[in-house]
C-alpha cells in the first residue's frame, strides 16, 4: 500500500473540478487535485522515489512498488515555457517524501492567465486502487491525498 500526499498546501477540489478534460475525465489516472495557496511555494514529493520524468510544470515520481505519481503545476502551464518555474532537483534523483521539487509561484501562474489548480494522479492505476482519497477542504503540504493498493 502506497499512501501519497499532498505536494502543495491548499484546498483539495477532486480531478472533477479540473478546467482540463483529459484531467477531469481521469484519462492520465484516478487521483484528486489541489487549489494552491496563492503565494511563492515549493513543490514536494508525493511519495519516496525516483524522479522518472521532471518538467518545470510536472513531475512524475516512482515508488519501490513502481507505482508512478504525477504532479502537474498548474493546467495549460506548459505554454510558459519553465517562465516562474524553478527545478530543484534532476531527472533520475532518488528523493524522500516531502523533499522540495520545483519552486513556483501560482498567483502568478493565474496572473499569467493559467489555471494554478494541481492534479496529482496515481498513473496507471483504476479508480478502484485507490482509497481514502481526499478530494475537498483544506489540506497542508504532506497531510495524505490517497492509498493506492
Amino acid at each position: 500500500m502506497t499512501t501519497v500526499t499532498s505536494p502543495l498546501a491548499g484546498r483539495a477540489i477532486g480531478l472533477a473540478a479540473v478546467p482540463d478534460p483529459v484531467f477531469s475525465g481521469a484519462m492520465v489516472g484516478p487521483g484528486t487535485a489541489i487549489d494552491p495557496v496563492r503565494e511563492p511555494s515549493e513543490a514536494v514529493a508525493p511519495v519516496d522515489g525516483v524522479i522518472v520524468s521532471l518538467h518545470p510544470h510536472a513531475f512524475v515520481v516512482v515508488d519501490e512498488s513502481g507505482h508512478g505519481v504525477l504532479t502537474h503545476l498548474g493546467i495549460d502551464t506548459v505554454q510558459l515555457n519553465g517562465e516562474g518555474f524553478e527545478l530543484l532537483v534532476n531527472k533520475g534523483d532518488t528523493v524522500t517524501r516531502g523533499q522540495s521539487i520545483v519552486r513556483w509561484d501560482p498567483a502568478a501562474v493565474e496572473a499569467a492567465g493559467k489555471s494554478p489548480v494541481c492534479p496529482v494522479v496515481a498513473l496507471e492505476a483504476t479508480a478502484e486502487s485507490l482509497s481514502d482519497l481526499v478530494d475537498d477542504g483544506a489540506v497542508k503540504s504532506g497531510d495524505s491525498l490517497f492509498s493506492w493498493a
